[in-house]
């Protein structure tokens, strides 16, 4: 193996940049040519492509985002534009490639490489810890901790102001971060796609909670379950209690990555090289059990599941 790429696909996470650093800088240590692909998918396609020093990854270490670029790319999974992707990976004499995403970009790593016989290994790097088979991904600290910090000051104004708070995260299809930081943040309640809630039960216990005297409530909601807009107006009409909606939005996907993203990305990006390296494919490298591991891309790709009861019982006992 002479020469491979890096790409980053899908949405952006903090610490992808420090990924990058890591597979340039390493593989240029074992000898290995790395070139970047601007764009994902979409730069392979289109032959947007070039050869990478260590100059190139020069003072990145600290940046959120992706000094490749990301884009969604419907055309990659068209048969056409797989083969003007592999006709790029042939032209420039690739024999290897690193996907750095999440379980989208390792789907459609996994397909590809199986089917133009295209040595792929994968780095998880996702806001919502959607990897299955792994403890964590690249980027899902720092967003959890970006949410953390807005869903404490929003708890300063909540208790001055007397009121009621529905704060929407992102996760379409994972509630990873809204639990994480309802539990994190000491927050009194947390809707989530992986189960079924009950509004009038909740609006029942914030009346009867401000009987007692409470005088604020805040309520984390993954924006996949439901729109904090809808979910405020609804428990405002209910309980006749001021409620406001807040949505986080793209803020929790941008920042400086956190000291655990940025050595995840240390890590996942060398054991990749180094699976390269070994001729192995089909891969995701991953962290789990305080350790480096690797998992096949078929069991990367599966849904998460995740200890939906057991953190639903924890927030109650300490609410």
């Amino acid at each position: 193996m002479k020469r491979i790429a890096v790409l980053t696909t899908g949405g952006d996470a903090p610490g992808m940049n420090a990924a990058i650093r890591a597979v340039v800088r390493y593989g240029i240590f074992k000898k290995l040519e790395v070139m970047g692909v601007f764009r994902g998918w979409w730069g392979l396609i289109n032959e947007e492509l070039k050869l990478l020093d260590h100059r190139s990854v020069s003072g990145i270490i600290n940046q959120g985002g992706t000094i490749l670029k990301t884009a969604r790319c419907p055309e990659f999974f068209e048969e056409e534009g797989q083969r003007r992707a592999f006709a790029t990976i042939q032209k420039n004499a690739i024999d290897g490639l690193v996907v750095i995403g999440g379980n989208g970009s390792f789907k459609a790593a996994h397909v590809f490489g199986t089917k133009y016989n295209v040595p792929c290994i994968g780095v998880p790097a996702s806001i919502d810890n959607d990897i299955n088979g792994i403890d964590t991904t690249i980027g899902s600290d720092t967003a959890i901790n970006t949410a953390l910090g807005a869903i404490d000051n929003v708890r300063d104004t909540a208790t001055s102001m007397e009121r009621i708070f529905v704060v929407e995260v992102m996760g379409r299809d994972c509630g990873f971060i809204a639990l994480a930081v309802a539990l994190a943040g000491g927050c009194e309640e947390v809707i989530i796609p992986e189960k079924k809630f009950d509004l009038q039960a909740i609006c029942h216990d914030i009346v009867h909670a401000n009987i007692r005297g409470k005088v604020s409530w805040i309520i984390v909601v993954a924006e996949g379950a439901g729109s904090a807009e809808d979910i405020a107006k609804k428990i405002t009409e209910t309980t006749n209690l001021e409620t406001r909606p807040i949505v986080l939005g793209h803020v929790q996907r941008g920042g400086r990555p956190t000291a655990l993203s940025r050595d995840l990305a240390l890590r996942l990006a060398t054991e990749a090289v180094d699976c390269l390296l070994r001729g192995e494919r089909d891969l995701a490298v991953g962290f789990c059990c305080y350790k480096t591991t690797v998992i096949d891309f078929e069991t990367a790709i599966k849904k998460k599941e995740l200890n939906v009861e057991k953190f639903y019982t924890l927030l109650k006992q300490v609410t």
